[in-house]
């Protein structure tokens, strides 16, 4: 078999380069992702009931976001809803 690229065929983006070695463990990954947004945001942790959850889980697919972009809403809204309330 020939290595040779056809132009018709090949793709125009350059692809990723390809990585010897293992590939980063997870914690790792984790922490590289924390120090990159701990400018302007902050890890939050929390055990919620399950139907809460699902519930979350549900907004944020009906909105097209991320749960944590979810919450961020909510608490937005939690704001203004007091703010309105002075």
């Amino acid at each position: 078999m020939s290595d040779a690229v056809n132009p018709a065929t090949s793709s125009k983006k350059t692809k990723r380069p390809y990585r010897k070695g293992n590939p980063i463990p997870s914690k790792e990954r984790q922490q590289a992702y924390l120090n990159r947004k701990s400018e302007t945001h902050k890890a939050l942790s929390a055990v919620i009931r399950i139907p809460l959850k699902k519930k979350l889980e549900q907004f944020a697919a009906e909105e097209g976001i991320t749960q944590a972009e979810m919450i961020e809403r909510l608490i937005e809204s939690e704001i203004i809803r007091r703010s309105e309330n002075l």
